[in-house]
């Protein structure tokens, strides 16, 4: 098979011992029905915790090769969003496929769960996991489309303001939440910004992805001339789980619903799309 590298990949025919490489390959795998396959995760993994709390950690930044050849993987796992593209040439050295995936869209998250299934030959539930999904995420987009669209900054830093840029697929999350980004023109996937951007732009809305138990004062703390901006006037700062932004993996569209209800609270939405991971 061929890989989001453009390498070709010799997959055995029956695949039964599976490493991936980063958290998100993990959630991946599970959603394609093949939880039962993997024998190690990294020491970054947190979910589905009743699965990766029992199993082997490999550090995978730099990634150990002799901890990740003693669990005998046939297949390994990796993104080139994580990982270094030049970690496959000592595995394929080792005998060990590595098959990177990457992560541009939120479709070639749904893709990858069907490439999956198709890798641990796990097709038919691959397929029914991708199908929902699709549809949830189809769904949240026809309840938003007539809504009013309130201008949402996402940022991942609070002090200094990590955001997200146009090459990355969270501003298709805030679309299909209801909200258009302020900052999808950025060039660069991770923009810093200034300040005065965000006293220029004025967002209706922030949404933050750091911890914050009162998140429009704790922002005020840090920014005091931002008590001008129409989003922390109007007490709209809010907080989300990074891992159901930040990590291309099913609960993506989780993350989508979530920031649909910061958004419009007085509005009928429908449900979440249950993920039922083991």
């Amino acid at each position: 098979m061929t890989d989001a590298l453009g390498r070709s990949v010799a997959v055995p025919d029956t695949v039964q011992r599976v490493v991936p490489l980063a958290p998100n390959l993990t959630e991946l795998a599970v959603a394609a029905g093949g939880a039962d396959r993997l024998r190690a995760v990294t020491v970054s993994d947190n979910y589905p915790p009743a699965l990766v709390d029992t199993l082997p950690r490999v550090q995978t930044l730099p990634v150990d090769y002799e901890a990740l050849v003693q669990h005998s993987p046939d297949l390994v796992l990796a993104t080139d969003q994580v990982n270094s593209p030049g970690d496959a040439d000592p595995l394929a050295q080792m005998g060990v496929p590595t098959y990177f995936f990457s992560f541009d869209a939120v479709d070639d998250i749904f893709t990858s769960i069907e490439t999956l299934g198709t890798l641990m030959r796990t097709e038919s539930d691959a397929q029914a996991r991708a199908d929902t999904l699709r549809r949830a995420f189809d769904a949240l987009r026809t309840a938003t489309e007539s809504v009013p669209r309130p201008r949402v900054l996402m940022l991942v830093g609070d002090e200094t303001l990590y955001a997200f840029g146009g090459p990355s697929y969270v501003h298709t999350l805030i679309e299909a939440a209801g909200g258009t980004s302020i900052t999808d023109h950025f060039e660069s996937a991770a923009p810093t910004l200034s300040e005065e951007f965000v006293l220029q732009e004025a967002p209706d809305v922030i949404i933050g992805l750091f911890e914050a138990e009162a998140p429009t004062e704790h922002l005020l703390r840090l920014h005091p001339t931002w008590d001008v901006v129409p989003a922390l006037q109007n007490d709209r700062v809010y907080t989300v789980d990074a891992d159901l932004v930040s990590r291309p993996g099913p609960r993506v569209v989780q993350g989508a619903y979530r920031i649909a209800t910061l958004l419009h609270h007085d509005r009928a939405l429908p449900a979440p799309p249950s993920l039922r991971l083991p």
